[in-house]
């Protein structure tokens, strides 16, 4: 019984390794870009507050982050018809590729030493956002082609 067993697993196997370049070659789709999208909340009264520190210390990392070729582009999305529980904006940023362990590292020091600003001074400017603006979440995606 484990000899059949065992040639149907080979034979299945064996299909399966066939099917998979023909199944890749018909399909019409290839991965393009990711895409990170961080969803935001804004207590009532602090729009403007946001806003300036979107419009300054966000963009100019940003802006950094694209000359540098970590990025190749990024942009807010305002969620127009909020119903309860959604965010009110979309941070959204577009890499070509995820860099590994390392390269976030290198990055994390290349955007501190440019910053001039310790871990606990970003922390710190982070926390006195964190008042009024709340990360609801995140998601990566990927881009899907047509061929």
């Amino acid at each position: 019984m484990n000899v059949f067993r065992r040639a149907a697993t080979i034979a299945a196997s064996a299909s399966l390794a066939v099917a998979a370049p023909a199944f890749a070659q018909s399909y019409p789709m290839v991965p393009g870009d990711y895409v990170s999208v961080t969803m935001i909340s804004i207590d009532d009264g602090h729009g403007l507050d946001y806003a300036q520190f979107l419009a300054g210390m966000w963009k100019d990392q940003e802006e950094f982050a694209k000359s540098q070729g970590w990025i190749s582009s990024y942009e807010i999305m305002a969620n127009v018809d909020k119903r309860p529980g959604e965010p009110d904006i979309y941070l959204v940023t577009h890499m070509k590729s995820i860099p590994d362990a390392a390269e976030i590292a290198r990055r994390d020091a290349v955007v501190s030493a440019r910053n001039k600003m310790t871990d606990a001074q970003m922390e710190a400017s982070s926390g006195d956002r964190a008042k009024y603006r709340h990360v609801m979440g995140s998601m990566l995606l990927q881009e899907m082609k047509f061929k």
